[in-house]
């Protein structure tokens, strides 16, 4: 089974370089306790067995400067796809993605929420946004989004708005799974599944949602694939912003859909991110 890890991230340690200007004005705790340049991401996961990865851009240290991102996917395009950040109310919003598209990465991340910035930021949907969209629409061009469920309703609206735009959820989008079944709390993540384009990345932050309350993670992931197909989850071990080590992290995620088929579990550990960022489908890399 080839694995695809579809959240990493890389921090230099030559800030000179590439100076720090995190969004929200605050660098993350995790980003200053154990950071992880591009050869330490090698190594991790050449250890853990992962075949390839899409480093995402750590956007509360680097902000919108992707360059770091970018030099991990020239230095080893093999490995690596890399997802940008982008300022999608910017009057050089498209430019901006142009350019991060020409440089050899795969497609750009709004950062509504985060450790830095809780809640849910109330721009996403906002329409000086729409251009962005729109591009990504017409370019098939993947939006990855880091947001909670309460922005879930903006998501629809915009949706409608572009409706053949392929989005992928960080975390599952943070749902509060604690109820149990039938996920009312989280029932808006599960309706969305209508959507052909939206695919959902689960993470250690979903499986321990997942683990609340009245919720158990075999029903969860069941009540998940039944709803979205299993070739619209993919696993992303959010290393090393994630406790554990990447190996660890994987470890988990395994022994979470252990109840699953074989093919479902193929389709998430790796499948479903080869056909999102079709330049991981290339020849090379490990096998696990």
């Amino acid at each position: 089974m080839e694995i695809v890890d579809t959240h990493t991230h890389v921090i230099s340690p030559d800030s000179t370089r590439y100076p720090h200007a995190p969004v929200g004005g605050r660098q993350s705790a995790w980003s200053q306790a154990h950071p992880v340049d591009i050869d330490g991401l090698v190594r991790a996961l050449d250890e853990a067995g992962v075949s390839r990865a899409v480093v995402v851009q750590a956007s509360t240290v680097y902000g919108h400067d992707n360059r770091y991102v970018g030099e991990a996917v020239r230095t080893h395009p093999d490995r690596f796809a890399g997802v940008y950040s982008v300022d999608a109310l910017a009057d050089d919003a498209v430019a901006e993605i142009k350019k991060w598209q020409d440089e050899g990465l795969s497609g750009f991340r709004l950062f509504t929420t985060g450790t830095t910035m809780p809640g849910q930021a109330d721009w996403l949907g906002h329409e000086r946004s729409y251009p962005a969209w729109a591009y990504a629409e017409e370019n098939d061009i993947p939006v990855c989004l880091q947001m909670t469920i309460q922005g879930l309703p903006a998501l629809r609206n915009l949706l409608e708005r572009f409706p053949r735009v392929r989005v992928l959820l960080d975390h599952c989008a943070r749902p509060d799974l604690s109820d149990g079944r039938p996920y009312q709390l989280s029932r808006e993540l599960f309706e969305l599944a209508i959507h052909p384009g939206v695919h959902l990345k689960l993470t250690h932050r979903a499986l321990d949602a997942a683990r609340a309350g009245r919720s158990t993670t075999e029903e969860f992931l069941a009540d998940l694939v039944t709803a979205y197909g299993a070739e619209r989850i993919a696993w992303g071990s959010n290393f090393p912003a994630a406790e554990g080590g990447l190996l660890g992290l994987l470890d988990e995620a395994r022994s979470a859909l252990s109840g699953l088929s074989g093919d479902d579990q193929r389709a998430i550990l790796g499948g479903t991110a080869r056909a999102f960022y079709p330049s991981l489908a290339t020849t090379g890399g490990t096998r696990a």
